[in-house]
């Protein structure tokens, strides 16, 4: 009915389909029975209705037995919550500060850094603490606040802590650190796959050091203060060598610099300061203006739109199976151009070329 929504891509790269047989699958009316499913790769495996339950138990054994096991005690994982304190429009964790406001539609997103973090083996090791506030927050900005249109996002604390816990990161193999690696990956992922627009904000008292550049460089875009008195605190460590992959299989600073690689090594290596970096950079005259015009001009955009353009725009160089199912398609899967913010009565495009301004239902997705 509708090729081109995720279901052929799927198929072919997902499961790796022949194409011949994807056309047959695709277009036969009464579908494909069991035994040609197996065969075809449609499915893992088919089991009758008597003996269901006994086949499925039987797989998940051989699956979870498949599983090396480290013979390591785990680390119990508590809740996390929001401190005490939390308002209407405010969530405060140890590491994490979410405020927003419903009436403007922007949110500001804050993760410090401690002064000393050593590694504790327990869900108290900053890193593992903090990344997991900022997911809660990331989820709560998704699934609570759908008038947030855009987050300003930044980056505190000690520089010598990130930088210490990046090395950390990088060179043990111990299966906590591991794990704690790669759970930072993936909350990374999460905010470039969160339909909002994100901002980073690079002003006085800001450190976007080692992992916290990488939040930065998952922004749309990174506005730094050009005042040497007042500049915040920036540069590279090893998280921002490709330790922490996007959708794409390459690295932040790689997207950012597909068409330029050679200013990924001067990036990696510190020899890049953060104005270069920056998608504008004003100095303290204008730095409250241009801010504050950015934010209003975004904050005006369709939503649809929007969320079409930075899932297209976010995931640039190779494309992989993740950037087409969570990325470009869950953009189109948006219907971009059959919702009313585009096509109804007052839509973009209807309006297009009138004196109407057009009004946009503003929750985004």
């Amino acid at each position: 009915m509708l090729p081109g929504t995720g279901g052929l891509t799927r198929i072919t790269d997902k499961r790796k389909i022949r194409r011949d047989r994807t056309d047959v699958f695709s277009t036969v009316a009464e579908g494909i029975k069991g035994k040609r499913a197996v065969e075809w790769n449609l499915v893992d495996g088919i089991a009758p209705l008597s003996r269901w339950k006994e086949t499925v138990t039987q797989w998940a054994r051989e699956l979870a037995d498949s599983v090396p096991v480290r013979g390591t005690q785990g680390v119990k994982l508590d809740a996390i919550e929001p401190a005490a304190g939390t308002s209407e429009n405010r969530r405060s964790y140890q590491h994490v500060e979410l405020t927003w406001d419903n009436a403007t539609r922007v949110a500001e997103l804050t993760i410090t850094a401690p002064e000393n973090g050593p590694q504790k083996q327990s869900a108290d090791w900053w890193v593992l603490r903090a990344f997991r506030e900022f997911d809660d927050a990331l989820l709560h900005l998704r699934m609570n606040l759908p008038l947030v249109a855009l987050v300003l996002v930044r980056a505190k604390g000690s520089a010598a802590t990130v930088r210490a816990t990046d090395k950390l990161l990088a060179e043990s193999r111990d299966w906590f650190v591991v794990e704690v690696k790669n759970l930072v990956r993936r909350v990374l992922k999460r905010m470039d796959l969160s339909a909002k627009s994100f901002y980073a904000i690079a002003d006085e008292g800001t450190t976007f050091v080692g992992s916290f550049l990488e939040v930065a460089l998952s922004a749309d875009r990174l506005y730094v203060l050009d005042d040497s008195e007042r500049a915040g605190e920036f540069g590279p460590s090893e998280a921002n060598a490709g330790m922490y992959p996007m959708s794409n299989g390459i690295s932040r600073a790689q997207t950012r610099f597909l068409g330029t690689p050679e200013q990924v090594a001067e990036l990696v290596e510190g020899r890049m300061s953060a104005v270069e970096l920056a998608t504008f950079a004003p100095d303290e005259i204008d730095w409250d203006d241009e801010l504050r015009l950015a934010i209003e001009e975004r904050c005006s955009f369709s939503p649809d739109a929007l969320t079409g353009m930075e899932a297209n725009l976010r995931f640039a160089g190779p494309e992989t199976m993740e950037t087409k199912i969570f990325g470009r398609l869950s953009a189109w899967q948006n219907w971009i151009f059959q919702r009313p913010n585009a096509v109804g009565a007052r839509g973009a495009l209807t309006c297009y070329g009138t004196p109407t301004r057009p009004e946009f239902n503003t929750e985004r997705t």
